[in-house]
């Protein structure tokens, strides 16, 4: 049991080094932007700032170490309305044995239909697109000690652009070590590690994909040499984020919790969150700042816990200042979430 334990905390120690192993361009390199949208209300109103403190279902997206301390079975399902009529939906359901839990879940990021423009009046064609993003996967956390926890999840990516789409996979690897004092706790979390991705575009409709435009030939006989070009790769955006949290205070009603945490996104320079939750009884107040971002970063949340025959439930709100990137309170980023344990 030690020797696993010391090989997964090496692993994860090592692994933000491929992050750096190669250095390239990092704003527009990377598709599958929609892994980077954060779930839970809980998590968001708290800055992201949560690698260190997700303990529940949700932490099938934040890190897969935090479900092993899951005595109970839950579900959890999430809506989040975005700037530009864009919409995410995300749901996940644990089962636990006490010592390990496994997750399912899936998300969907989709918008309404958008007319087709005419490039040569600027005018609708009568014709609509959508486009659509979503990933489904499974995930397992342990107990190792009772200090010490790891998880591993693997999910199938698909995204449709207009009449293209691709897919592909991606892991999740996390560890969650509390020190025993205070109750602080170190989380690590590497997301979204999976292979290249690249359209398959077929611009002069041969049937053909990726033909050399250097070749001189017309390939597919309508007159033109080539249109069709090589389709470049793009990066999935990997994500490495280390965090710190601990009690301010903690008794049997109520306590307050701050974090701290770092990440490293592979299409993005370096960010720092920050955020807090006080507990009053069944009441939840959250706060978070997001630093290095180009939006102002600020959020905030509240929750309530529901305690019933049934289950206990988590109803959770969370907003975001979108900054310029939206024009009204209304139109910013609003996240609900609702959360059950039986």
């Amino acid at each position: 049991m030690k020797k696993t334990t010391i090989l997964i905390v090496v692993l994860l120690l090592s692994l933000p080094g491929l992050m750096l192993a190669k250095p390239f361009g990092k704003t527009g390199t990377a598709g599958m932007q929609f892994l980077k949208l954060g779930i839970d209300a809980r998590a968001i109103g708290m800055g992201e700032a949560y690698t260190s403190v997700t303990d529940d279902v949700s932490s099938v997206f934040w890190n897969p170490a935090g479900l092993a301390p899951a005595n109970e079975n839950q579900v959890f399902a999430s809506h989040t309305n975005w700037p530009a009529s864009i919409m995410h939906e995300f749901a996940a359901a644990t089962m636990t044995n006490g010592v390990q839990t496994a997750a399912i879940y899936g998300s969907v990021l989709h918008m309404d239909k958008m007319d087709i423009t005419d490039e040569e009046t600027f005018g609708p064609t009568g014709e609509q697109f959508t486009n659509s993003s979503m990933a489904f996967g499974i995930a397992v956390g342990q107990t190792f000690t009772n200090k010490f926890s790891a998880g591993i999840g693997i999910k199938y990516l698909r995204e449709n652009l207009y009449e293209y789409g691709v897919n592909s996979y991606a892991f999740d690897l996390g560890s969650m070590y509390n020190t025993g004092w205070k109750n602080v706790k170190i989380g690590m979390a590497l997301r979204n590690f999976g292979p290249d991705i690249r359209y398959r575009v077929d611009d002069d409709e041969d049937g053909s994909f990726d033909e050399d435009p250097f070749d001189l030939f017309d390939n597919d006989g309508d007159g033109v040499i080539d249109e069709d070009g090589l389709e470049l790769d793009s990066k999935v955006p990997m994500s490495f984020s280390l965090g710190i949290s601990g009690d301010i205070m903690r008794n049997d009603t109520s306590h307050w919790i701050a974090s701290l945490q770092l990440d490293n996104v592979i299409d993005r320079k370096e960010t720092w969150n920050v955020g807090t939750e006080y507990r009053l009884g069944n009441l939840y107040l959250r706060a978070g700042y997001q630093l290095n971002y180009d939006t102002n970063g600020v959020s905030f949340g509240v929750g309530y816990q529901v305690p019933s025959s049934v289950g206990i439930f988590n109803i959770d709100y969370a907003y975001t200042d979108m900054g310029y990137l939206a024009e009204t309170f209304l139109t910013s980023a609003h996240r609900l979430s609702l959360k059950m344990r039986y």
